[in-house]
Order: C-alpha cells, then sequence, then structure tokens
C-alpha cells in the first residue's frame, strides 16, 4: 500500500510516453485515446499526493521524483499534440516561447541557488495545471484555442513569476510551499499550515 504513491507517478510517465507514441506513429484512434488518457494522468498526479500524505509517505524524494516526472509527462503530451497541429504550434510560437522560457527560468533560478529542481507545488501551479490540461485538450480536439489558450497563457506566466519569487524568497531549499505569502513566512523562520489534502 506504501508504494501506490510511487506506483501512480510512474505510471504518469508511462501514459506521457503512450501518448507520445500514439502520436508519432500517426494511430486513426489517437484522439480518441489520448484525451481520456491525459485526463487518467491528471488524476493520477493529483491523487498521488494526496494519497502519499494521508498514508505519511510524502518525502522529499518523492515529492521530487513527482516534480520531475510532472515536466516529462507535460513535454511528452505536448509534443505529441504539436506532432498532430502543428499549424496552432506555428501561429503561438512567441506565447508558447515565453511560456517555455520563464519555466525554464524558475527551474535554473532553482539548480543555481539550491542544486536541485523545483517541488514547491503551489496552489497557483496546480491550478494552472487544470488550465493547461483544459488547453491541450481543447487543441487536441480542434487543432485551435482561441480563447482558452489566451488564459492559460496569462495563467501560466502569473504561477511562473511566482514560483520565481518563492525560490528568491526562500533561504533553503524547501519542498510544498503554498504561496508566496508561506515562503516569506519560511523566511521569517516561522512555521507553516499545509493542508493535507493539497500541499505538504
Amino acid at each position: 500500500m506504501r508504494h501506490i504513491p510511487t506506483a501512480l507517478i510512474y505510471s504518469r510517465l508511462f501514459i506521457g510516453l503512450l501518448i507520445l507514441a500514439l502520436s508519432i506513429t500517426q494511430s486513426s484512434v489517437y484522439t480518441l485515446v489520448a484525451v481520456p488518457l491525459l485526463i487518467i494522468g491528471l488524476l493520477t498526479d493529483i491523487f498521488d499526493g494526496i494519497i502519499a500524505r494521508r498514508m505519511n509517505v510524502s518525502t522529499e524524494k518523492l515529492r521530487r521524483l513527482d516534480s520531475n516526472v510532472d515536466q516529462v509527462f507535460f513535454i511528452a503530451v505536448t509534443l505529441a499534440t504539436y506532432i498532430q497541429c502543428p499549424t496552432f504550434f506555428n501561429a503561438n510560437v512567441l506565447w508558447i516561447g515565453m511560456l517555455l522560457a520563464t519555466e525554464g527560468l524558475t527551474y535554473l533560478v532553482s539548480f543555481l541557488k539550491f542544486k536541485k529542481e523545483i517541488a514547491t507545488h503551489s496552489i497557483g501551479a496546480k491550478l494552472w495545471t487544470l488550465v493547461l490540461v483544459a488547453t491541450l485538450i481543447e487543441i487536441m480536439l480542434r487543432c485551435d484555442s482561441p480563447y482558452l489558450f489566451r488564459i492559460c497563457f496569462w495563467f501560466g506566466m502569473i504561477t511562473r513569476l511566482e514560483i520565481l519569487s518563492i525560490l528568491f524568497a526562500l533561504k533553503t531549499w524547501t519542498n510544498d510551499v503554498p504561496t508566496l505569502y508561506h515562503a516569506l513566512a519560511l523566511r521569517k523562520g516561522k512555521e507553516i499550515k499545509r493542508s493535507k489534502l493539497f500541499n505538504g
């Protein structure tokens, strides 16, 4: 039972690579299969942390693994979506490039400051993940996302900037920091309250 969160994390890795493989092979059932798989991947992302916290196995190692697999999962799904809908990505290359650059900057800052990857799992980032998944689903189905993509972009930029602020505020690497407010409290040496359901 203690291995359920780890199994959910690795299942998300498998799901992401499977979606990418279906896209590369131009499977005739790609959309029919990829959308449900993406939703299942999202559910594993939600429940791995909840179950780990309920079972008291939410360690730093597990949270770092979760963050790393999340990155691989969404990179794989994004690449798969690009293969299917290159016109959308080409038309929005500037916006996508800015978002990816900001995401990359958060990792660069974390590695330079703490020699570790990000595992803040902030509330804003969790909410943005929901918007990102909804946007990817719309693109998968329509090869277009005129309004939701703009919301996804700006929400993504705001949450990436919050993560950067959290990283600059923290004195030592810390996983599961809900907001910048909590990061500032940690900087002052205060204890912060984390939710068993959502964080830490």
